[in-house]
């Protein structure tokens, strides 16, 4: 079973740090497109960032609202994603959520990823 477990949501003030978690279950991320999107209420899913599958580079990508403030990262041993989110502004503040997909041709699209975790809360005070 497929599983995505994302932990480490929580309050914050502006200008903090928090650090993102999402642990794989039934796949191994490193072939896996793995992103973070997040969703504030009455929207949709907003794209964050992605690590790409190794055998497609392993590259990264970032929204221009998260670029130089956010960083996406693996660790294949703990099959886990990590968003680690610096200078964090009100703005930021949204239910981030964590996918992933084996294939997909545009990795900020949210109807790509086929696998999705339940979400953790971001509130970030002013």
């Amino acid at each position: 079973q497929v599983q995505l477990v994302e932990s480490g949501g929580g309050l914050v003030q502006a200008g903090g740090s928090l650090r993102l978690s999402c642990a794989a279950s039934g796949l191994t991320i490193s072939n896996y497109y793995m992103a973070w999107f997040r969703q504030t209420p009455g929207k949709d899913r907003e794209f964050v960032a992605v690590i790409v599958a190794t055998w497609r580079g392993g590259f990264t990508k970032y929204s221009d609202s998260v670029k130089g403030r956010f960083t996406i990262s693996r660790v294949n041993a703990k099959n886990t994603v990590y968003l680690q989110m610096n200078s964090l502004k009100p703005e930021d503040t949204a239910v981030y959520y964590c996918a992933a997909d084996p294939s997909l041709a545009d990795v900020a699209l949210e109807r790509e990823y086929h696998t999705w975790g339940q979400g953790t809360q971001v509130t970030v005070s002013s």
